[in-house]
């Protein structure tokens, strides 16, 4: 490519601002979009999901979180391959208008007792549209950046990209308190939960306005001039020199590894404290969002620091820190956050035992005694172990518990110690808490931050778009989006509270593995030529 061609067309310091404002901010309201529907999981589970249980409408919710993580892919092939023909700019317009509009519908939707099935059918299509547009707009976002800046500053332009979608999150749970606090609690519960998804449409208006004041990619607007644009980016992502191995280690290196670790320091931390740790909602996810909005500074850390040291080696010690400080930093978290019922559950564990102790967490009835036994618990957020005996039965602190009925189940409970209410962490817990947040920010910083990038450096121009897209989403749309669902169910399957991290952990296991081995070090490679 001539490189005459991209400097005539090199942006100023002025535009460079604006470019990674606009960027950003758009990218922050995209991520506002897709994470309401994760940030208010359980009202959307007993709104369009109704069963029997809140265990089972959380699943249902999160599966249908899931299903747009699901059409992320999708999402990437289509808008990949515009993005490539007709332009970074244009393409990034669309996925955003899709995606603000997809969300706001979400407000209008009538409840499951209003409507029936067509309720959670009409969220279902909805997510698919959510996860469409979130396929072109990641990939489209970072590019544009990427090729915008100049050589040796580009890990620290992109990282603001990485940063928006925490921001993303962090707004999410600004607007749910905010929206909280102004109509009280018993109209969030009727209708003001709703108006978190309408707000959307504002957002919409701000991100439409600022990105079209932007031009094109400097680098696409060559390779136009040029005439060397790719004639079927989707063929050629698969069929251009090398490409191949490219794809695999973006999925399977980069993707998944951070997307289950940013999932983990995210929403896996937001659940454990409402539902296993009995923390109330609301400072639960103030919480999560002050420790996230704190650990911002990590994405735009390591970013820089990746323009220094190169992508790959903060992406390596950050999934080595990650497999190491998981599980600590977890029970750290739960011991501090209800120290109570972390006493009570190691004073007087509850162990349940039968011949067939098979749990189903989405069956309306179990099939054994056992199982019946295990769903209580699990409804209830009470951590058990199982054994195996000749007749099913519970003992607490050792002691059987001759009446195994709900209400006696209760009574036993209670006798043990075990308050099951909801729960204000002190000044020091909430200290510790924060802390721990933080410390999985940094683990997410590390191996996020310097990934926009690597990304952007790693594939030909010609067929960017669609070759950082497609595995990008594959990995973070299944290794990550599924991340809630899985971890959830097996910690309903288990009864441990801290079973569903060895998801999170046998990822990055694999990611580590694949990046070490066949990652190639992208910082200071001919940006233009690929």
């Amino acid at each position: 490519m001539a490189t005459a061609a991209i400097e005539d067309v090199k942006p100023s310091r002025k535009d460079i601002r604006l470019i990674i404002a606009a960027s950003s901010l758009g990218t922050v309201f995209e991520w506002y979009d897709f994470f309401i529907y994760g940030t208010l999981a359980a009202i959307i589970g007993r709104t369009f999901f109704p069963a029997d249980s809140e265990v089972v409408q959380l699943l249902f919710a999160l599966a249908g979180f899931a299903v747009g993580f699901g059409f992320r892919p999708l999402g990437a092939v289509l808008f990949g391959y515009l993005g490539d023909k007709l332009g970074r700019k244009y393409t990034f317009l669309v996925t955003i208008t899709l995606m603000g509009l997809a969300t706001a519908a979400v407000g209008f939707v009538p409840a499951a007792a209003s409507i029936g099935v067509a309720a959670p059918i009409i969220i279902i299509g909805l997510r698919i549209l959510q996860g469409l547009a979130l396929g072109g707009e990641y990939g489209g976002a970072a590019i544009y950046v990427a090729e915008h800046a100049p050589d040796g500053k580009r890990g620290f332009y992109t990282s603001f990209i990485q940063a928006s979608v925490a921001g993303g999150f962090i707004l999410s749970l600004a607007v749910v308190l905010t929206t909280q606090a102004i109509v009280g609690a018993d109209a969030w519960d009727s209708w003001g939960w709703r108006i978190p998804f309408i707000f959307s449409l504002l957002l919409l208006a701000v991100s439409l306005w600022m990105r079209l004041k932007l031009s094109e990619s400097p680098v696409f607007k060559a390779m136009k001039a040029a005439g060397e644009l790719a004639h079927n980016p989707l063929k050629e992502t698969f069929t251009y020199p090398g490409n191949k191995k490219r794809l695999f280690v973006t999925l399977f290196g980069i993707a998944a590894g951070l997307t289950v670790i940013w999932y983990t320091a995210m929403f896996q931390v937001l659940y454990f404290l409402e539902n296993a740790l009995k923390v109330e909602p609301a400072m639960a996810q103030s919480l999560v969002g002050v420790g996230a909005a704190s650990g911002l500074v990590w994405f735009v850390l390591f970013g820089w620091l990746s323009d220094k040291v190169g992508r790959k080696k903060p992406i390596v010690i950050g999934y080595i820190l990650t497999l190491a400080l998981l599980f600590p930093l977890f029970h750290m978290i739960g011991t501090a956050a209800n120290p109570g019922l972390a006493e009570t559950a190691a004073r007087a564990p509850v162990v349940v035992s039968g011949p067939d102790c098979g749990y189903d967490p989405f069956a309306k009835k179990q099939k054994s005694e056992c199982g019946q036994l295990l769903d209580y618990f699990s409804k209830k957020g009470v951590a058990y172990t199982k054994t195996d005996a000749a007749a099913a039965g519970v003992t607490i602190a050792g002691a059987p518990v001759a009446d195994t009925s709900p209400e006696g189940l209760d009574a036993a409970l209670a006798g043990a110690g075990y308050d099951l209410g909801k729960v204000q962490p002190d000044g020091r817990s909430i200290v510790v808490i924060l802390l721990g947040v933080l410390a999985l920010s940094a683990l997410s910083g590390a191996t996020y931050g310097p990934v926009a990038a690597l990304l952007s450096e790693l594939f030909p121009p010609r067929i960017r778009y669609s070759s950082m897209s497609i595995p990008y989403h594959i990995g973070t749309g299944y290794f990550g989006g599924f991340l809630p669902v899985i971890s959830q169910y097996i910690i309903a399957r288990t009864g441990d509270p801290y079973a569903g991290l060895w998801y999170t952990f046998a990822v990055v296991v694999m990611a580590l593995l694949v990046t070490v081995l066949w990652l190639p070090e992208t910082q200071g490679r001919d940006f233009e030529e690929g």
